[in-house]
């Protein structure tokens, strides 16, 4: 059963205004992790290293309205052009509806939660390290 949220999620992202673009966001935390690409393949590799801003038991951002300030290299998605989204991970809201997919079931916009998100395996919590914690500073 879809829930209310459905609406949103169905909408095209040039149509979202700032409140229905923050709800899309599912929480998983996998745009946080550290990712490479590999120079042979072009391929995108995520690692399990998460930003240091991000809360790694909650997957929430610890200062999201000065991240940008805060750590220059996080991705803009707004601002992001529809080429790059190829950086955002696969099951990422904005990249499915950039790509004109739909969100899957477990999307809390969807089940009504993110419950469901925590049980396909998507989010990060509990599944990262902080890159404070992987590279301490010396």
């Amino acid at each position: 059963m879809r829930r209310a949220g459905a609406a949103i999620a169905d909408k095209p992202l040039e149509a979202l205004n700032e409140a229905e673009w923050e709800a899309l966001c599912d929480g998983c935390g996998r745009c946080c992790m550290h990712r490479f690409e590999d120079e042979d393949t072009g391929e995108i590799v995520a690692t399990n290293i998460a930003c240091r801003l991000l809360d790694v038991t909650t997957c929430r951002c610890t200062d999201y309205g000065r991240r940008f300030q805060r750590v220059p290299a996080c991705l803009d998605v707004r601002r992001l052009p529809r080429e790059d989204y190829r950086w955002l991970p696969e099951t990422c809201a904005y990249r499915l509806r950039a790509e004109g997919r739909p969100l899957p079931d477990w999307h809390p916009l969807i089940a009504g939660d993110d419950a469901a998100m925590r049980a396909a395996g998507v989010s990060m919590r509990g599944c990262c390290i902080s890159e404070e914690e992987w590279l301490p500073e010396a």
